[in-house]
């Protein structure tokens, strides 16, 4: 692999930290090859991962949370548990090549298209962090980027962006009870690490408290929310909203630039998933009704995975739009224009 190309760059180079595991960290801009090379893959991504049905996640508990991706009507669900030890899988899935994302610091969860113009990247982790998110890299060019942005900061495809895809974040619980014949991340990752523990388990009363662990800029302090909210960030045409998962009671009927769109809250209040609500060129609106959703038009029953489970439209799926989960400090820095929803 390439080393990454510092005469390109589109934020400040001292600006990007490389964690060296023991207590210090090292600007990229007086870091040297030798460095960046050995903290390449200290945190190992998943290129050759396993998968097994829904008994693999009897180890989990039901409230463990995981990112869920579904790929022609296959469900896939990553355990946040896993990611916190690998934080990158580069996966094929349905056809097409996938970037399963994750960044415990900022709780970001986002699955990406790993294809830019004629190229398909694979990514690594380079143990940098900007923003106090992931700073991964890609294997063809050296470029590092900007996860939670999926954005390139340094290097020769600096200002290229990856195409976020429909994803969300789910209790194990919840995830399994709406898609009974799941995959499942396999702990068989070729790797020992301590996967029934969750290091970050109370760190969002960390970044609550204004330690982040590593600095974060003037627009990550925005104080719209605390820094720990969890957001589901949608964009229509460059304009971004933010949806606070637990300010929103049940769902949130919106429009972002002409576009509907309607967000689920599990009843729970700790997770969500953003979508469509056209049906046949009708715009439906929403309202919770117990663990699930009622439309006005025909007053079918909806779950929180987007699909109809009674009343005339029984078997309609709405179709998922392509969100980010993450912390709102997280989001806020890499679209400091969001707009938040107000219930």
């Amino acid at each position: 692999m390439p080393d990454v190309d510092l005469d390109v760059h589109s934020v400040p180079l001292d600006q990007i930290l490389f964690d060296t595991f023991d207590g210090r960290s090292v600007p990229l801009s007086t870091s040297t090859p030798d460095l960046r090379a050995r903290l390449l893959d200290v945190i190992p991504s998943i290129d050759d991962p396993r998968y097994e049905g829904p008994a693999g996640g009897d180890w989990l508990t039901p409230d463990d949370l995981v990112l869920g991706y579904i790929a022609r009507d296959q469900a896939y669900a990553y355990p946040f548990k896993i990611l916190n030890f690998h934080e990158i899988v580069n996966d094929d899935l349905g056809g097409i090549p996938v970037l399963i994302s994750y960044c415990p610091l900022c709780r970001s969860g986002i699955v990406y298209d790993r294809r830019v113009s004629d190229m398909t990247l694979e990514f690594s982790n380079t143990s940098a962090l900007y923003e106090s998110d992931l700073v991964m890299v890609d294997r063809s060019t050296g470029s590092y980027w900007w996860q939670v942005a999926g954005e390139a900061i340094v290097g020769q495809l600096t200002g290229t962006r990856l195409e976020p895809l429909a994803s969300s974040v789910a209790t194990w619980e919840e995830w399994r009870s709406l898609h009974p014949d799941t995959r499942i991340l396999s702990r068989d990752t070729g790797l020992s690490r301590p996967y029934e523990l969750d290091p970050f388990a109370s760190f969002s009363d960390q970044v609550d408290a204004g330690e982040f662990p590593f600095p974060v800029g003037e627009a990550a302090r925005d104080n719209r929310l605390s820094p720990s909210t969890l957001v589901v960030g949608v964009a229509v045409d460059d304009e971004h909203r933010a949806y606070p998962v637990p300010l929103i009671d049940g769902v949130a009927n919106d429009v972002i630039a002409g576009a509907p769109v309607v967000v689920f809250v599990a009843a729970d209040g700790t997770t969500a998933g953003a979508f469509s609500p056209l049906v046949d060129e009708t715009t439906l609106q929403f309202s919770a009704d117990g663990d699930g959703y009622v439309d006005d038009v025909t007053a079918s029953t909806w779950t929180s995975a987007g699909r109809a489970v009674s009343g005339e439209l029984a078997g309609t799926r709405l179709r998922q739009i392509p969100s980010r989960t993450t912390f709102w400090f997280a989001y806020v820095a890499a679209f400091p224009d969001v707009e938040i929803f107000e219930p």
